[in-house]
């Protein structure tokens, strides 16, 4: 299916019943956008190409659920009894993403491609964006803006590993990678150019597109010098770690008194 799918890719043609399949695939769990191999992640350009070709072969055309009228392009999904999935009106995830069970979706989106693993909270008017991947027991808190990266093909898509916990109104997008158990406090913006600076030690030690497992990120400023003056430029500041002591909520409990983060 890949080697058809990269096919009709470079050919650029359609062909109905492998995009179909790969997307039903993609909607089942079976085959992901982006997995971990170690301690790594591989990006599947494949399943990011069917996507999108998925969108060619599919027209705009009226659709209703649970009584509310839609027009679009890719249905959303059916399956969450037989998943196991809780999800509370109006939180629509689109046909083609997945959703582990144990997930609970409150009022938010989940777009086409992307992975979210099990006993993990999308809290009210959060966001998954296209092809994302989400983690087990994983919070993200009302508001979480997760972009989504679809094009092109070969750039990777942020991630999310398990146990973080993303804070009210944080946005990350730009292809981040979240390390396992981090906590990222509300109002935090992450993107691929935005510095992760850690300030526990005696120098700042810098970080692009990625924060390491089980650290505490604050938002922050730091200054620029322009012609026209200095000016102070989001960043985010590593103040800490989670005691890996403690279990998971206790632990996040404690660091959001001790480090003084609102949530």
């Amino acid at each position: 299916m890949a080697d058809r799918i990269d096919e009709l890719w470079e050919r650029g043609e359609i062909d109905a019943a492998p995009i179909e399949e790969a997307i039903a695939l993609l909607d089942r769990g079976t085959i992901r956008v982006a997995e971990p191999t170690g301690d790594e992640w591989v990006v599947h350009e494949w399943v990011k190409k069917a996507i999108l070709l998925y969108f060619r072969l599919r027209k705009v055309e009226p659709m209703e659920v649970g009584g509310l009228q839609f027009l679009d392009k890719i249905p959303v999904k059916r399956d969450y009894a037989e998943r196991g999935v809780r999800v509370v009106p109006p939180g629509v995830a689109r046909y083609g993403s997945f959703l582990s069970e144990g997930v609970v979706l409150m009022p938010g989106y989940v777009n086409i491609g992307a992975w979210v693993g099990p006993g993990t909270m999308v809290d009210t008017w959060a966001t998954v964006g296209s092809c994302a991947q989400i983690g087990a027991d994983v919070h993200l808190a009302g508001g979480v803006g997760i972009g989504g990266v679809l094009e092109p093909p070969q750039a990777a898509p942020v991630i999310v590993e398990d146990g973080a916990f993303i804070g009210s109104r944080a946005v990350i997008v730009e292809g981040v990678r979240i390390g396992e158990g981090a906590v990222i406090a509300p109002n935090v913006v992450l993107s691929a150019s935005v510095p992760v600076i850690d300030v526990t030690g005696t120098e700042p030690v810098e970080y692009r597109g990625v924060v390491p497992p089980r650290k505490v990120v604050l938002p922050g400023v730091r200054d620029k010098h322009y012609p026209a003056g200095t000016y102070g430029l989001p960043c985010a500041l590593i103040v800490g770690e989670r005691s890996a002591s403690t279990d998971r909520k206790t632990s996040l409990n404690d660091v959001l008194r001790e480090f003084e983060i609102a949530v």
